[in-house]
């Protein structure tokens, strides 16, 4: 952070005789980083942090050193007060940056952890450009939109350059080419790849080829217009990707080849695919990763022995797609269910347990609103285990509480992750502690047994989001205990969280006495992160976020320990293994293969 913070501090180039202003920070060398900027038109929502994650990954199979970023035009410093239901996941990276979950997508399909220094928003360029001002750093200039505010922009590109040494930075801007909080982004796009020097950039653009029912075939037009919109703002794309429904014909692909300049074999068709871990090979099929090498000069980089193995090891994993013999249903119980992006990582999560397992994992989506004791068994009869996720809030606590019994009383498979780790503790101290008035002080901040509250030493943190537990925590796991086996035998592991509400010390002897086995800590502080029930099939929960660190190619440990369970009780005919036995198989702990 320090260094970071030095970085952007340490700016060069600045003068106020001439109207050149190209802050780099100190050692940059212009041209050595190669820069791809993803951009979208005609609509949002079209998959640019998919197609950039991929590309990226691409080139870093080749041996390549990718960094992504994503830029945002909201004024909001981080994503951490966005409600999901107008914005989707908070994916929170390991050093405690609340960001848009398209940085769950890079992380996934890089298998590389990303932090601050990969998210940049309006309102931070614009708290940085301010703080310069206020500091004198403009040296007496009239701050401006150009080239002050769009010089904050290629800083933090420069310095993201700097810091990773990447071959290439993958540059995602947000929303779509015609938003006006995009202009002086796609402004600042255009100064670097001017300053940078040919061959330094690639610009792609993200379009959309509409298809209406009542008209039976595919309209380009408002690609065009789209395209022509940003070719109005000083970029030539180079890449033209058209999203459809189904493959692009070959008339529409000439069609905006002819309006764009760009060559026809780099307008390539991106049609709706079933996985997003098939798009590589999609995109790798049609050429484009060399497309992108030979527009950024980079062929002499590339590691062909690295690419061969690194792509054998994908296609292992892609080749299990849509190949399993067993399905499971796994029922989610939150209070976001209309809004699938809400949940994005649990989804992916579930996705790499199934695929390691050979299962299709089906999702129930289960709003708890309107649950209670009564008809509890009526919305879970047909499910295989249920995921109690995160949330904040009162609105369906009570029949998540519901959900959790039920699953405990019925030996149904239960993850909590977060609130449902809360929440799961309240219905233990309930329902078999004899503490009938147990609760939450976030529910209840009046609580007669408030075996859940913020404890003392984050209540002297003051301001919204302050006294939250935020990234990346080391977790003490019990010897013996199942957490401890999930993670083969391991004293520690890394989760990342988010919350602020914790059990409280005074209630944990008494909870333990009755059962309740707390098999993760922190390390230095009277902190319950992991609880399991013993005498269960699979009763866990965790304060962490485990599906933000599931990767396609290493699977969750939790999550696959869920899916087994899910797989035992409804195939108990098949006589499968251990539920650790097959995690630790699933997840590279075991040399013998069981099954």
């Amino acid at each position: 952070m320090a260094e970071e913070k030095d970085l952007l501090a340490s700016v060069s180039d600045i003068s106020t005789d001439s109207e050149f202003f190209s802050p780099k920070p100190p050692g940059y060398q212009p041209g050595k980083t190669r820069y791809c900027f993803v951009m979208g038109t005609v609509m949002s929502g079209l998959g640019k942090g998919i197609f950039s994650s991929c590309l990226a990954k691409l080139m870093k199979d080749k041996g390549l050193k990718v960094a992504p970023i994503k830029l945002e035009g909201y004024l909001n410093i981080d994503s951490g007060t966005l409600n999901p239901f107008r914005h989707g996941e908070v994916f929170v990276l390991d050093d405690g940056m609340e960001c848009d979950m398209d940085l769950g997508t890079y992380e996934r399909m890089l298998n590389q952890d990303l932090s601050r220094a990969n998210f940049a928003t309006s309102g931070q360029i614009f708290s940085s450009v301010l703080h310069k001002e206020r500091h004198g750093d403009y040296l007496g200039r009239d701050v401006q939109m150009i080239p002050h505010v769009t010089g904050e922009v290629k800083l933090r590109l420069r310095t993201l350059a700097m810091q990773s040494q990447a071959d290439i930075v993958f540059v995602e801007i947000g929303g779509t080419v015609g938003d006006l909080e995009n202009a002086y982004y796609i402004e600042a796009m255009r100064e670097l790849a001017y300053e940078e020097g040919p061959g330094s950039s690639c610009f792609m653009a993200l379009t959309y080829i509409l298809e209406p029912k009542t008209l039976g075939e595919q309209k380009s037009k408002a690609a065009q217009l789209g395209i022509k919109q940003l070719m109005q703002l000083g970029i030539q794309p180079d890449i033209i990707a058209c999203r459809a429904t189904r493959p692009v014909n070959e008339a529409a692909r000439q069609k905006i080849s002819i309006y764009s300049n760009v060559p026809v074999d780099r307008v390539v068709s991106l049609p709706d695919s079933a996985s997003i871990y098939m798009i590589p090979a999609m995109l790798r099929n049609g050429g484009l990763d060399f497309e992108v090498l030979k527009l950024l000069k980079l062929e002499d980089r590339i590691n062909l022995r690295y690419e061969r193995n690194a792509w054998a090891r994908w296609c292992d994993f892609t080749d299990k797609i849509g190949t399993a013999s067993k399905e499971i249903n796994i029922g989610i119980t939150g209070k976001y269910t209309s809004v699938r992006d809400s949940y994005a990582s649990i989804i992916n999560a579930l996705e790499h347990a199934g695929i390691a397992l050979g299962c299709n994992v089906r999702i129930s989506w289960i709003d708890t609103t309107d649950i209670d004791s009564k008809n509890v068994q009526k919305y879970l009869a047909e499910v295989d285990g249920i995921i109690v996720p995160g949330g904040f809030g009162t609105r369906g606590a009570e029949g998540k509480i519901a959900c959790i019994k039920y699953a405990r009383e019925n030996e149904l498979p239960y993850l909590g992750i977060c609130f449902g780790f809360q929440m799961a503790v309240i219905e233990f101290a309930r329902n078999v502690c004899g503490l009938i008035k147990a609760n939450s002080t976030e529910i209840d901040t009046n609580s007669d047994e408030p075996v859940i509250g913020i404890l003392p030493e984050q209540k002297k943190i003051e301001g919204l989001g302050g006294n939250m537990r935020l990234g990346g925590y080391d977790v003490s796991l019990k010897p013996d205990t199942m957490a401890a086996k999930l993670y083969g035998n391991a004293e520690s592991i890394r989760l990342r969280f988010r919350h602020r509400y914790e059990v409280d010390p005074h209630y944990i002897e008494k909870l333990e006495k009755a059962g309740l086995v707390f098999s993760g800590r922190a390390p230095d502080h009277p902190i319950m992160q992991i609880f399991e029930l013993p005498d269960h099939p699979f009763f866990m929960g965790t304060q962490a976020h485990p599906c933000l660190i599931s990767r396609p190619l290493r699977p969750e440990a939790m999550f696959v320990g869920l899916v087994a369970a899910g797989m035992r009780k409804k195939y108990p005919e098949h006589k499968m293994p251990g539920v650790i036995e097959i995690v630790r198989e699933v997840c590279g702990q075991s040399t013998k293969k069981l099954w």
